[in-house]
């Protein structure tokens, strides 16, 4: 019995930031339970991108009115050279998975430091001391290891992935279960939904385990 949830996100969408509440609560409500958790990097394009800073202020506006956030979000870190991506903190993000840092404490750092304080994380430099100082890394070790070709093509093939899902939005979240079961919920940054979905997948799963004690594997044919 095994129920899994692929967190797609990138580190700069707000959307993102709202969600992680919901994602921490998820993880702590289910975690007596078999229940995996992983997070992916998905990352955002030139379509997603603001085009602006107003534009992205608009954006902020509109979110943070919809999630009621007592604060605004900070469009300081927003840089016209990287309109098309954010590779930088999305890369080092990945990165810190290879020193062993595969909780959220680096894509927390990155979401904090580009949308609450406006830093530019754009830039290799400053995203490295963000997530070198909220993991305990050493700077020089993790850039080189975040502007590796490796990381790179890790990044580019998990947001392939997220595409190949055929969703557009950031936050995506796919819980699938060892019994195929399986839900995507694109854009979502409330917990009920995915709560309930869990509790489903966790009894059904239980129930064909059930099934299977008191009946065995299916005929051959």
């Amino acid at each position: 019995m095994k129920v899994k949830i692929t967190h797609y996100l990138d580190v700069v969408s707000s959307w993102c930031y709202w969600a992680e509440p919901a994602w921490a609560e998820l993880k702590q409500r289910f975690a007596k339970a078999p229940v995996e958790f992983d997070w992916k990097i998905a990352l955002l394009d030139e379509t997603g991108m603001s085009k602006s800073r107003a534009q992205c202020d608009w954006f902020y506006r509109r979110s943070g009115s919809i999630v009621r956030s007592p604060f605004m979000l900070n469009s300081g870190w927003w840089e016209p050279q990287i309109i098309k991506e954010c590779l930088a903190a999305n890369c080092v993000a990945e990165a810190a998975k290879d020193f062993g840092v595969t909780d959220d404490r680096v894509c927390l750092a990155l979401m904090e430091a580009a949308m609450r304080h406006g830093q530019k994380v754009g830039n290799w430099e400053i995203s490295v001391a963000v997530a070198a100082k909220a993991a305990g890394l050493k700077p020089a070790a993790l850039l080189k290891k975040a502007r590796s070709a490796e990381i790179e093509r890790r990044v580019r093939t998990t947001t392939g992935e997220f595409h190949a899902l055929q969703v557009t939005q950031r936050p995506t979240f796919v819980l699938s279960s060892d019994i195929g079961d399986r839900a995507v919920f694109s854009a979502f940054w409330r917990l009920e939904p995915m709560v309930a979905t869990v509790e489903s997948m966790l009894a059904d799963s239980a129930a064909y385990q059930s099934w299977k004690a008191h009946f065995g594997d299916p005929p051959a044919q």
